[in-house]
């Protein structure tokens, strides 16, 4: 997953965070709305079932709008059918991907 960490690194431009968030991103200085974009992103990838208009609630209250919330969830639902799609075909990293 060295092509995740890169991808990060890019948006964050903070290597620092960058490893706090590896290393336990609820404990990385993030913002508020960070934090509760990614305690959404944990549940629906974890517990789908579990997921109520509260947690919506959660992220609007976190001041994202009724689009970023969809944007949140398409990323989180492609991210993971990408990764199922890759997983159940056996697809793994390429080594000619540079660092």
């Amino acid at each position: 997953m060295d092509h995740h960490r890169r991808g990060l690194r890019r948006l964050l431009h903070d290597d620092e965070l960058l490893t706090q968030v590896e290393t336990d991103w609820r404990e990385a200085q993030l913002s508020q709305s960070r934090t509760a974009m990614l305690a959404y992103a944990v549940k629906l990838t974890r517990t789908p079932a579990e997921m109520t208009e509260r947690d919506v609630q959660m992220l609007r209250s976190a001041g994202f709008s009724d689009r970023d919330v969809l944007d949140i969830v398409e990323v989180i639902a492609y991210y993971a059918y990408a990764n199922r799609i890759a997983d159940g075909l056996g697809v793994r990293g390429e080594s000619w991907i540079a660092d």
